[in-house]
């Protein structure tokens, strides 16, 4: 049977050690705490920075853990519970709004549809779990991008496609939209993602009040709009749904 491979068990000690020791620790700290050629720990803190494992203090060139571990840390959460959790709220989002509902992850540099309730009318519709809309510019994703680093990261790096011609797409532009969302608490996709339908989102948090989760709701803009905004009662209602879900999972009032 093959030996463990050196420069991963390395790795891994770093991040251990970053995890259990001061909040930042120098290169020094760390190759002299693990017995470290210098050369040789700041290789594997580049490349663990790189994947986003670990970040770099501008200031005092000091390490510790990245956002993307804590998302790795944060996998506990099951998708399964997360819908489970969601289930009674959601239903009651869609009676009380009249629109159709959805529950979204971040997924592959998109947001994942994960559970989807029906507008409750007789019109025909179609079930979209499994289904993907953009971090750029769709409610849920732009709520993901806003709280949660990882997502932010891949919506800053990947290409934000033109979708609709109301799609925002400039860098200085999405991250006034994202500040905007961070100070309000919610997001809206107002004919970003497709021509006559808007939407808005918040995020669900976890008992480490991480984002887990975003979950939104999305109708023609005649219906969910009102002198080109949201209604504010149903930005109240989808708020209101997300702070349920958040406080079943543990993140408790907020």
């Amino acid at each position: 049977m093959p030996g463990p491979i050196q420069s991963l068990a390395r790795a891994a000690a770093i991040l251990r050690l970053l995890a259990g020791g001061a909040r930042r620790l120098g290169l020094s700290d760390i190759s002299s705490s693990l017995g470290l050629a210098k050369g040789t720990a700041h290789g594997i803190l580049r490349t663990l920075q790189q994947e986003g494992f670990v970040e770099q203090d501008a200031a005092s060139g000091k390490y510790q853990l990245g956002a993307e571990l804590l998302r790795l840390g944060n996998s506990y959460l099951d998708v399964h519970e997360l819908r489970a959790r969601a289930l009674v709220w959601t239903d009651d989002l869609a009676r009380s709004s009249g629109e159709a509902v959805y529950l979204g992850v971040l997924h592959q540099s998109g947001v994942l549809i994960v559970h989807h309730v029906f507008r409750p009318d007789d019109s025909r519709q179609v079930l979209e779990v499994g289904a993907m809309q953009p971090l750029h510019s769709s409610a849920l994703g732009k709520v993901l991008a806003a709280f949660d680093p990882v997502a932010h990261r891949q919506a800053a790096e990947n290409e934000r496609l033109v979708l609709t011609p109301h799609t925002i797409t400039d860098p200085a532009g999405f991250e006034d939209v994202l500040e905007v969302a961070r100070t309000r608490g919610w997001a809206a996709d107002l004919e970003e993602t497709w021509e006559g339908v808007a939407s808005v989102a918040a995020p669900i948090l976890d008992r480490r009040r991480m984002p887990v989760g975003a979950v939104g709701i999305t109708g023609a803009v005649e219906r969910v709009c009102e002198g080109g905004e949201i209604q504010a009662r149903l930005v109240a209602a989808v708020r209101d749904c997300a702070r349920a879900v958040s406080r079943d999972l543990g993140a408790g009032r907020f």
